[in-house]
């Protein structure tokens, strides 16, 4: 257990974590990779109920993200996410095996 900015949380902290990369992958869904070499599955609707990230809902909106110095942000910045919360936000994910 550890503290973090006033949270505490369950599990072991994750230093230096960032995000590398992320891409759409349904409607307020995206596959994210950290610098821990993970892909994991953002929900966005899971977001939507907090004020911030209320204007996430519309798709234009969402598409039109970018990954700033480790973090996922939207509209130039003026909204982003916390590696470390969005990493907690989000979920296991594997790529389906290639049928030969």
């Amino acid at each position: 257990m550890f503290e973090f900015n006033g949270y505490v949380y369950a599990s072991e902290p994750k230093r230096g974590l960032r995000v590398e990369s992320a891409r759409i992958v349904d409607d307020l869904c995206m596959l994210v990779t950290f610098s821990t070499g993970e892909t994991r599955l953002l929900d966005a609707t899971e977001l939507l109920g907090f004020e911030a990230f209320a204007p996430l809902a519309d798709r234009e909106v969402f598409e039109d993200f970018s990954v700033e110095h480790g973090v996922l942000t939207w509209r130039d910045g003026d909204i982003d996410i916390a590696p470390e919360g969005l990493y907690k936000r989000t979920y296991e994910w594997s790529p389906l095996p290639v049928a030969l």
